[in-house]
């Protein structure tokens, strides 16, 4: 199944306002879950992936769930930093500075602001970036 129903509606109503904060950012169904671009460049996606298709997926499933993921653009020098910490994050089987989260009880909001935040900045156009706030604390 495409669309939003991948995704649980609790991590939706938390990614939304972070993304809503960052100039000229939209929402799209993608092929599977949800995803936010700046023009033609994804800066989250966020689905349910099976795990048996993908296997990459099979080492963070929880309780017997598919995990709930979100892929985001990182600096390349943060990258192997970031999927060197472990749960919940590791390096996507895709992309040269694509990072991967999983998404649920456990996850720090804040943080996942900042990552989206830094995506963002990754990929928008440079007048874009300098319009961005820095995320909220405590939001």
């Amino acid at each position: 199944m495409s669309g939003p129903g991948d995704v649980p509606p609790e991590i939706l109503e938390r990614l939304r306002p972070i993304c809503r904060r960052l100039p000229d950012l939209y929402e799209e169904p993608a092929w599977i879950g949800v995803r936010w671009r700046i023009r033609a460049r994804t800066v989250a996606h966020v689905y349910t992936p099976d795990p048996e298709r993908s296997p990459v997926y099979a080492q963070h499933v929880i309780a017997g769930e598919a995990p709930t993921v979100m892929t985001f653009r990182v600096p390349v020098d943060d990258l192997l930093s970031l999927a060197a910490r472990g749960f919940p994050f590791f390096r996507a089987p895709w992309g040269a500075n694509v990072a991967a989260a999983v998404l649920g009880d456990h996850t720090d909001w804040t943080e996942i602001a900042e990552l989206i935040t830094d995506s963002y900045c990754e990929m928008a156009p440079k007048f874009l970036v300098a319009r961005v706030a820095l995320p909220l604390q405590g939001s």
